[in-house]
Parts: C-alpha cells; structure tokens; sequence
C-alpha cells in the first residue's frame, strides 16, 4: 500500500532558531532534505523573544497576505527564513499576550484531556503558552492560507518535547483535520529519575510513571506528555532504549521510532579544505591549553575532548573525569594528553594536571557554548562520551562525521543502534581498534566501564599515525551510515501513520 505522503509539514519546537540543545541539530540537519522536497510548504515555528536573532531572517514577502491578517487575531509573528542548510520558512511567535488566558487554557485542557496543570512550576508556564501561541498560527495558517488554495492538502503538524505538547492537544480538538504528531526526546520523568540518581535501567519495569512524577515533583510536565502521547495520531521517540522508556513510564508504546540522521554538508568536502581546518583547531585548542597551563604543546600532543549539555551524571562527565583521571595517575603515556571538557556552566574552576616523568596529562574545562563547534571538534583525536542517559546522543554522530573515533555507551541511542546495525565493527578488519567503540553500562558497572574507557584511550594513544589516519578514514565511513537521506524513511512512515489514523479518527467523530 502506498504511502500518504504530505502535502505541507509544519513543524514546532522551542529550538527552532534558538540553539540551546540536541534538538536543534535534529531539525536544523534534517531540514534540507525536506525543504527539497516541499519548498516553502515546509514551515518551522519557534519563539520569539523579541530580540535580534542572527539564526532568523526576516522576509516580509513570505505568507505576507496571511501575516497581515494576523494582528486582527491577537498574534505577533515574525515571518522569515533559518538560517541553516535549506534556508526553510521559520515564523517566530510572540507567546507573552497569551499568560493573560493562562488559567481559562489550563481548565480547557484538564477539561478536554485530563491535563493537570495544577502542580505547575518553572518552565511549564512559559512553556505551554508557546505551545498554545503555536497552535494559533498553526491555525490561522490552515484556515487563511492552505485550506483555502488547497482545501485537500494533507497537512502535519509535529511538536517535539512535552514543552510543545499542548499546542497538539489545541490542534487536535480545533482543526481536526490535521494529522498530528508528537516526538519526545526523552520523557521528563526518565530524565529525572536519571538526574536524581536513582537506578534507571535495572528497575524500568517496576516503576510507575505516575507515581514517580509526584515524588520528583514533575506531575505537571508528566501529566502533559502522557496525554499528548495518547491522543496525537502518531507518536514517536528517537531510539530503542526511549521507547522502552516511554512504554513503561507513558503507558504507551511509540508508533515509530525515528533515529536522528546527520547532514554531512557540514562537514569540508575537500581534503585540502578538511586539513585545513584541522589543522586551525588544533591549533586554536593547543594554544588555549598553552595558554591556561603556561607550557608548551607540540602537534604530537593527543587531544580529547567530551562536550553536551550539563547534566553531570547523565551525560556521563562523571565518568569522563574518572577515566582521564586514572589515565593521568596510571602514568605509562609517553605522549602529553589534553582533554577538553566544552559543556556550557560545568562547574569547575581548577584544571586536573597529572605530570610524570613519562607523561603530562590536563583536564580543561571550557564551560561556555562554543559557536564554532564543528570547527573545533574536527580538531580533535579521541571523542569520548559515556552517557548514563541519552535518548540519541549526536555528539558521537559529530565527532565520527568530523572523522575523530569515538567512544560511546551502550544506554545511549547512537550507541544501542551502532550495536544493533553492528556499525561499531570495523569494515576495515586489519584496523586496530574501532572508530565506534561502544561500551557497556549499566546502573552498577561505574568502575568496570571507567577501566575500560582509560584503558581504550591508552590504546588510541599509543597508535602509530598510519594506523590512526586508518581509523579516522574509517570513521568517516561509518558517519554515512546514519544521514538523513535514509533516515528520513522513518519520518515518511510517522506521516503515513498518522494521515491514516487521522482519517479514522475523523470518520468516527
């Protein structure tokens, strides 16, 4: 049977054209590949914090009929282009009017689907009348523009993140005729009975998501994604190991599981291009290491580096420390070692120096989003990121794409799916090591995993530049298994399903 394929996708998240997380890069990567195939039919939503925004250029002959009739509904929108590969539609909305309705939408969602936002704090609010400004555009859209020059367009819409959540749930009730689908990342409370240090994987089937929302103080959050999960025409998550979360913790099992891709346009072309670049990072990051520690570094010194959002146990920079550290005091290297630790806010003001009379070896901190990510990364020797919970984790994805081997977990996403379509073993059988190297977790092996990433690092270390320019090949290799242009079969199967359930749902209204 034929798929249904979409006529117009229009796509929310608190990340379009405000780079704050993982998410960006799911869309900003992704949208070229749709924007070939929809044009100006493709539109992302985003917040608008009423600033200048360097991502966002506004184009005011863009939907400029329907922006006109905009303000008369009470939205202030800001029509213009991302500005990522694609250049696709991006309106950015004003959701500050909205907090004067915010108890009316409250009682309308815990009246239409049982959404408690009673025990509401933080983020929710300001979360939610994004969602709901979102949803009006979304509305407005539909009503003054597509339905109007094609009233049978096959239309998406797909929120990501509970922070999204409630726009789909407005959307589902008002206009019903478009198919909507909700994409969590990682439930809010997987994340936090991760973050609270409680043992996650070991007691997935024995915790009730209910119950753990209210002792972790997260019903709100909880009560709203549980809901959009069960009422959206298709739900989705991005990996194995979150959609197992999602069946336990949801009580709903994801319709489809949508892996993140890449878009390697990022990546240098030209290998005169590529070691170019190299070649500036290595020594942009040698002179900030020169620079911090007042000595020297030659183009012999091995460089690592691990980089995400901070969450100290669950990105697994607790792990990262130990390793480096029993790397540093184990002493054998015969090479100086840095490893540069780029997570915005890690709170860590002394750099860890282990010096021997065989080796030097220094942990430094760059706690600050660095806005040349790719063009530091591709510097690199070893990537190394042993995360405790990562529902994807695009940071190995990158580094792998950038031709750096990585190390990886397997209670990340990346890692669970390179193990499952066996991209971590060597196509190359003659190589001495894996450019993914992915090893066990679990909620009490710290010790065991830690060994055995200081003992893969001192292997890296220690290879002679013909078999690590080998491995590096390889890793580029390995990156083209995971872009978008095969990956995106996966978001094809999400419109079908959700164009299908959404004519069921219509007909027996």
């Amino acid at each position: 049977m034929a798929k249904i394929k979409p006529d117009w996708v229009l796509e929310s998240s608190w990340e379009v054209c405000n780079k704050v997380g993982g998410i960006y890069t799911v869309l900003s990567t992704r949208a070229k590949i749709l924007n070939e195939r929809l044009g100006d039919r493709l539109i992302f939503i985003g917040p608008d914090f009423g600033v200048e925004n360097g991502l966002f250029a506004e184009d005011d002959k863009i939907y400029s009929g329907w922006r006109k009739k905009t303000t008369a509904e009470g939205l202030s929108v800001r029509v213009g282009r991302w500005q990522i590969p694609g250049n696709p539609v991006a309106i950015l909305v004003d959701f500050k009017p909205f907090f004067s309705e915010k108890n009316a939408i409250y009682a309308k969602m815990w009246e239409d689907f049982n959404v408690d936002s009673l025990h509401a704090y933080g983020d929710y609010d300001e979360s939610c009348m994004f969602a709901i400004a979102t949803a009006k555009v979304v509305e407005s859209l539909y009503k003054m523009e597509i339905s109007v020059n094609a009233p049978d367009a096959n239309v998406i819409y797909q929120c990501h993140e509970w922070m999204t959540g409630m726009g789909a749930l407005y959307i589902k009730k008002n206009v019903p005729e478009i198919a909507t689908i909700f994409t969590t990342h990682a439930t809010t409370i997987g994340r936090s009975i991760a973050g609270n240090g409680k043992p996650l994987y070991d007691y997935l089937w024995a915790y009730k998501g209910d119950q753990m929302a209210g002792e972790l103080n997260v019903a709100s959050k909880h009560s709203l994604e549980k809901q959009v999960a069960c009422h959206v025409d298709c739900f989705t998550t991005v990996s194995d190991i979150t959609a197992r979360e999602c069946a336990e913790l949801l009580d709903k099992t994801p319709d489809v599981v949508q892996p993140n891709g890449f878009d390697n346009s990022f990546v240098p072309s030209s290998k005169a291009e590529f070691d170019k670049k190299r070649c500036q990072a290595r020594e942009k990051l040698l002179k900030m290491a020169s620079d911090k520690l007042e000595t020297s570094f030659d183009d012999d010194t091995f460089i690592i580096s691990t980089s995400g959002r901070f969450e100290y146990h669950n990105k697994g920079l607790d792990m990262f420390h130990d390793a480096i550290c029993r790397l540093g005091k184990d002493g054998t290297c015969r090479r100086k070692v840095l490893a540069f630790i780029f997570v915005p806010y890690y709170n860590a003001t002394n750099i860890d120096v282990f010096q021997t009379d065989s080796s030097y070896l220094a942990i430094i901190p760059v706690p600050e989003y660095l806005p040349d990510y790719y063009d530091t990364i591709i510097g690199c020797d070893l990537c190394i990121y042993p995360s405790y919970y990562e529902p994807w984790g695009y940071t190995p994805l990158e580094a792998i794409a950038f031709n750096v081997p990585c190390i990886t977990t397997d209670l990340a996403g990346f890692g669970l799916w390179a193990e499952k379509n066996k991209i971590f073993v060597k196509t190359n059988t003659s190589l001495p090591l894996s450019a993914v190297t992915v090893v066990h977790r679990s909620d009490y092996n710290f010790a065991e995993a830690s060994v055995e990433i200081k003992d893969t690092i001192k292997k890296f270390v220690t290879l002679p530049v013909e078999e690590m320019n080998a491995v590096r090949k390889e890793a580029a290799t390995l990156s083209r298994r995971a872009l978008w242009k095969d990956f995106i079969r996966y978001y094809d199967e999400a419109y079908d399903i959700a164009f299908r359930n959404k004519i069921t749902r219509i007909k027996n209204s």
